[in-house]
């Protein structure tokens, strides 16, 4: 399987985002990729909630959701939106942090709500409350593949390692995680993490990223770490997108997979155990 791995800087216009988006999905069919995968937010990254009850829209009124449906069917690719930023129903009015399986007929396979919110304070300057725009989701989602079963995340769910071995157990071999790192947390843990996330599952990991500096005509400005990474079920990093945005294509033998959980069988050794 051949996947194109794509590395942006958001913006906080929806419109010219999508422009972006579809542009990388003609491109990744043009290098022979069976998927294309998008980061976090890909759709609007703002840190103003004024601007993004502005701007957001619920799903079904999604113009980059229906973009991105058309460009995957039209060039027969299937389309990993990392995620977008959406409005819900919910009374409080937060947002859904939604990721979307597109298949190469342009239909949604499988959604996931991102479980885990970015609530921490980096430094005297630097904090984030996710939790206090966006509503968590209730649920850890697969999506059956003609290549592979995925597991899907984002972003802050890669520090909650439970959550992908139970992707990994309920059949996952390629698990999706998506992001908008913040650069001190990205250069002290993005590497170690997603390594550490392979090797605990076995599985290939595959992460798009945000990069650069975002916003600041609509709120404070936001930089991200950027690395987009592909590491194999043994740990090896097998593409590092660095801090330029771009498509990085990485080839998946996924007979890997096996091969690494014959060597660990570790998702089959669980112990139940009383706790402290």
């Amino acid at each position: 399987m051949r996947v194109a791995l794509l590395q942006m800087t958001s913006g906080d216009d929806p419109a010219a985002n999508a422009e972006v988006l579809c542009q990388a999905v003609a491109d990744a069919a043009t290098g022979g990729a069976d998927m294309v995968l998008t980061p976090e937010v890909s759709n609007c990254l703002s840190s103003s909630r004024a601007h993004q009850n502005e701007v957001l829209v619920l799903e079904a009124d999604d113009k980059t959701l229906i973009a991105m449906r058309e460009a995957a069917a039209s060039v027969g690719i299937w389309a990993l939106i990392g995620s977008l930023a959406l409005k819900t129903d919910d009374p409080d009015g937060r947002f859904a942090n939604r990721s979307f399986m597109i298949d190469s007929e342009g239909m949604v396979q499988a959604r996931y709500d991102k479980l885990h919110m970015f609530d921490v304070t980096l430094s005297e300057t630097e904090s984030y409350r996710e939790s206090a725009g966006y509503r968590p989701g209730t649920r850890a989602v697969t999506c059956e593949t003609p290549w592979a079963t995925f597991g899907l995340s984002i972003c802050y769910d890669l520090r909650f390692a439970a959550l992908y071995r139970a992707l990994a157990q309920a059949g996952a071999s390629i698990l999706t995680v998506p992001s908008a790192f913040s650069v001190p947390t990205g250069e002290a843990h993005w590497h170690t993490l997603l390594k550490a996330r392979a090797i605990e599952t076995g599985c290939f990991v595959l992460a798009p990223a945000q990069v650069g500096a975002h916003g600041g005509g609509s709120g404070a400005l936001r930089h991200t770490y950027g690395h987009a990474l592909a590491v194999s079920p043994w740990g090896e990093v097998l593409a590092d997108a660095g801090t330029e945005p771009g498509l990085t294509f990485v080839d998946l033998d996924l007979e890997e997979v096996a091969k690494a959980r014959r060597k660990v069988p570790s998702l089959s050794h669980d112990i139940p155990f009383e706790g402290p």
